[in-house]
């Protein structure tokens, strides 16, 4: 049964339209119910065309977390052959969040590792919601180390609304088992390719998403914060959600022009969570051209060149040149700060011709009193 969106809601219709129109032709075939069978399915791609033509960054965010889209599992399916998983962190236990094996990509040995969100109930609790814990974290580095004695190269499908922030988690260290990821990737001497398959939240995204070449699919995104979470710490109202994903400039095309990813992997009309099967081929065709790219690059280059990427963005800043929608929201609450200064000229012109009349009022007094 397909889920639809609030804004997809006139595609509901019209797709259990198209479903009665098909049972009667399976009962009695006729030319009349297959045109008016292809007449619907045009007027569902005119109506897709027509939403899509002006989304906004929350609907974007929606189609994103949307659940019939494709996760690291399907993935895995359709472009890995003969995928050999690994387990655990051998160190505390392993962590169904993260998923990570062995396997071929196109002729080529590869090392997978993404984020499992589930595709029902009991696998979206069996995974936690893609929300890693610390010993989900460390599996990635032991098999990205793994990879690196094997000189082979690291596929990474980023799908998480964010590490998990339990009380156990933070107490078997989330936050370093975070950084020593994100590390890991930076000083891998191997090609590292991530790709943004749905949700990108914060640090639990960025710590198997440092790639020397970072994907999009087109109706991902990208943040250092939800926008519910974004909404709460600038308005203190939840309510705000549209007006906070704005303000976090996530979508693919904010992160393109920012050069936090690579490339765009563009969506057939009504989204990825429609059209499984053509995304991930074109997903399969985006990794393999990256691939082969990197492929005759030698291990210290990639590492430099990786490191490099990121310390550039630290130094440029990200939409350094104009103002953002987030600055603007807390100029508009808390008002401007503006530069302070350690004199004004006139308190200075003041403070002298004070320091002036005493020196002359002591002159004046030793005068006379002698």
């Amino acid at each position: 049964m397909n889920t639809y969106l609030e804004f997809e809601k006139p595609i509901e219709s019209l797709d259990n339209r198209i479903l009665e129109l098909r049972s009667l032709n399976e009962d009695a075939p006729s030319e009349t119910l297959l045109e008016e069978i292809s007449n619907v399915e045009h007027e569902i791609n005119d109506t897709y065309r027509k939403i899509f033509s002006n989304i906004t960054p929350w609907q974007r965010t929606l189609i994103a977390r949307h659940p019939d889209r494709p996760k690291t599992k399907h993935y895995v399916e359709n472009l890995i052959e003969n995928f050999f998983p690994l387990a655990g962190d051998r160190s505390f236990s392993d962590d169904k969040a993260i998923v990570g094996g062995f396997g071929n990509f196109r002729g080529k040995s590869v090392l997978i590792i993404g984020h499992e969100k589930g595709y029902d109930t009991s696998s979206r609790i069996e995974h936690n919601f893609g929300m890693p814990r610390p010993e989900g974290y460390r599996k990635a580095q032991r098999l990205m180390r793994l990879a690196e004695q094997f000189d082979i190269p690291v596929i990474s499908f980023v799908d998480t609304p964010g590490a998990y922030p339990g009380v156990g988690a933070e107490q078997r260290g989330q936050a370093e088992a975070i950084a020593k990821t994100t590390e890991c990737c930076l000083s891998l001497g191997v090609p590292i390719v991530a790709v943004i398959i749905g949700e990108g939240g914060s640090g639990g995204a960025v710590a198997i998403g440092t790639g020397n070449n970072v994907l999009m699919l087109e109706n991902s995104v990208y943040s250092v914060i939800s926008p519910e979470g974004c909404s709460s710490i600038l308005w203190k109202d939840t309510s705000k959600t549209i007006e906070a994903a704005s303000a976090l400039k996530l979508t693919a095309n904010d992160m393109l022009k920012i050069d936090v990813v690579d490339k765009i992997i563009s969506e057939p009309s009504g989204g990825a969570h429609r059209h499984h099967l053509k995304v991930i081929e074109d997903t399969g065709d985006a990794i393999e051209e990256c691939l082969n790219l990197l492929s005759n690059q030698h291990g210290n280059d990639l590492k430099h060149a990786r490191q490099e990427r990121y310390l550039q963005i630290g130094r440029s800043g990200l939409f350094s040149e104009k103002l953002s929608t987030a600055n603007t929201v807390l100029n508009n609450k808390y008002g401007i700060i503006k530069d302070k200064k350690i004199f004004n000229k006139n308190i200075l012109l003041q403070l002298v011709l004070l320091g002036v009349f005493l020196f002359i009022s002591i002159l004046t007094w030793i005068y006379f009193t002698n």
